[in-house]
């Protein structure tokens, strides 16, 4: 029989407690302490199962199912004391969504989200409550690489970015929410949607030789910005095929807790 590493955060008084496994993929969020196959944590028998979670380090945007002493439950519902709660990361894709919302840390990924034409929301001076109210009012996802922030209670929807690459940060967000995609239509400075103009309109605005070499152009609703096809750079280029043609991937959150 193997051995199993169990933690008691009860301080050793006895008292009434909680078994909580986490699955291997969770345990980044924990404090290194906690960082074990199950930890007894103390439970008076108020709190949810999700606050139980989340007392932890773990937040609930990144917790798939639940189950308490073998059979799923909800997040908001409540454990016996004794009781053995099993802890499964978000599976991939989760659920499809179109509008997204994200924290200042990144702005790489914000620009090529937009270069995708995914509705992507960024301003690198929002304060935490500004990306809470955002999000909320557009219905958006709030990405963000502070666990915190993905614990509050005024967070309506939300999800941890993981990898702090850029291109693996489009990879993991196309994954797990499958937006889609609609490349070169929308402004990728500010986010706002590209439209069709004559070329009579914004002739006195382009250089001599934009001018006389392209003849269809576009306009962005919000900032003005002008965009034309030799606008698009190799490495603009890049980042669409990879997008368009990522590999289709299985789940890669593993499987449920033993």
């Amino acid at each position: 029989m193997e051995a199993t590493s169990t933690r008691d955060a009860t301080g050793g008084t006895g008292g009434r407690s909680v078994l909580v496994r986490l699955d291997g993929e969770l345990l980044p969020f924990v404090a290194p302490r906690n960082r074990v196959e199950s930890i007894r944590v103390p439970h008076d028998g108020t709190a949810s199962l999700g606050h139980l979670v989340q007392s932890l380090g773990v937040p609930l945007t990144e917790v798939g199912q639940l189950r308490l002493d073998g059979a799923p439950v909800a997040a908001t519902e409540r454990a016996a004391a004794g009781g053995v709660l099993d802890v499964a990361p978000v599976r991939f894709p989760e659920r499809i969504r179109q509008r997204f919302v994200l924290d200042v840390h990144l702005g790489a990924l914000a620009r090529r989200m937009r270069l995708l034409g995914i509705d992507t929301a960024y301003h690198n001076d929002a304060t935490d409550e500004e990306l809470l109210d955002q999000a909320a009012r557009q219905r958006g996802v709030l990405l963000t690489r502070d666990r915190a922030l993905l614990c509050r209670r005024a967070l309506s929807e939300g999800a941890y970015v993981h990898a702090s690459d850029p291109a693996e940060q489009q990879s993991e967000v196309l994954a797990r929410f499958e937006p889609t995609l609609r490349p070169w239509t929308r402004c990728v400075p500010c986010g706002g949607e590209l439209e069709e103009v004559p070329k009579a309109e914004v002739a006195a605005r382009l250089e001599f030789g934009t001018r006389r070499c392209y003849q269809r152009f576009a306009r962005c609703t919000a900032c003005g910005r002008i965009y034309w096809p030799g606008a698009h750079s190799p490495g603009l280029r890049r980042i669409v095929e990879s997008a368009r043609h990522r590999p289709a991937r299985p789940d890669r959150r593993g499987g449920e807790p033993g």
